[in-house]
């Protein structure tokens, strides 16, 4: 483990089985795209029909549209059974949705919180229960969290969107430590700022940004390098990481520097 890939490498995506939940816009859409065209079948899930269906479209019987509420542990198990039916199960799933509100601590307010904290971290465990047993008894298949280089540290207007992807990375790291000895890959995915309808809610200067469809390039790079974090842009990423390395004094004093 000290040397070569962390993870199976995946490269040839002609057949394979990918769920792709958060498929309806943004990363998601760029990422089921890209698959579809590199031969992936693709079960596309996200909460409208119509943004999946629109894009399964051009794929003929390659895309498989389920749409569900994450929020709700029985719409795992029920798309999860339709898959099942259709292709016998996946073999990687990769969680994408997620809520984001821009806000400072002091705009917070609890309903919202909780709804955020649901859709980005409560949904990953109603999915892990439904999709783990299968990959486990079979001793194969992937897992792939998008959580956010917004989970390295505590950073202003990302209240509670950054505490809930920092708790992705956790489990990330937890994941791969239990499911890699027994077969089953786990990635987690750190983007910087992509511009997607969640990021266009911020009204502030947003560095490194890059498009959905250079996301989506750069994870299927990841994928295909066996890496456990696959973070983007590099550029950015890394200045974020040094700095969450630092003591706190020098951290806190460099943040308010850089933010104003």
């Amino acid at each position: 483990m000290l040397f070569g890939s962390l993870n199976p490498r995946l490269q040839d995506w002609t057949g394979k089985r990918v769920w792709l939940v958060g498929a309806s816009s943004g990363i998601g859409a760029a990422l089921a795209r890209l698959l579809l065209e590199r031969g992936a079948r693709v079960a596309l899930s996200a909460r409208s029909r119509e943004p999946l269906e629109a894009l399964g479209r051009p794929f003929a019987r390659a895309a498989l549209v389920l749409p569900m509420d994450v929020t709700r542990p029985e719409a795992w198990a029920q798309a999860h059974g339709a898959l099942v039916s259709a292709w016998g199960g996946a073999d990687l799933v990769v969680f994408c949705a997620a809520q984001y509100q821009p806000e400072r601590s002091w705009e917070v307010r609890a309903e919202r919180a909780a709804g955020t904290v649901t859709a980005n971290l409560t949904s990953v465990y109603y999915g892990i229960e439904v999709v783990l047993p299968p990959m486990l008894a079979r001793g194969s298949g992937a897992l792939a969290l998008v959580a956010s280089v917004a989970g390295y540290m505590g950073l202003p207007n990302a209240s509670v969107y950054g505490p809930t992807k920092a708790a992705l990375i956790n489990l990330a790291e937890l994941l791969f430590l239990d499911l890699r000895p027994r077969g089953l890959g786990v990635f987690v995915v750190n983007p910087g700022f992509v511009r997607t309808p969640l990021t266009a809610r911020n009204d502030f200067h947003m560095p490194a940004l890059i498009t959905p469809e250079l996301a989506a390039a750069r994870i299927l790079e990841g994928f295909a390098a066996g890496r456990f974090e696959i973070d983007f842009p590099r550029r950015f990423t890394r200045v974020l990481r040094f700095i969450s390395r630092l003591p706190y004094r020098w951290r806190f004093a460099l943040l308010r520097r850089a933010l104003g």
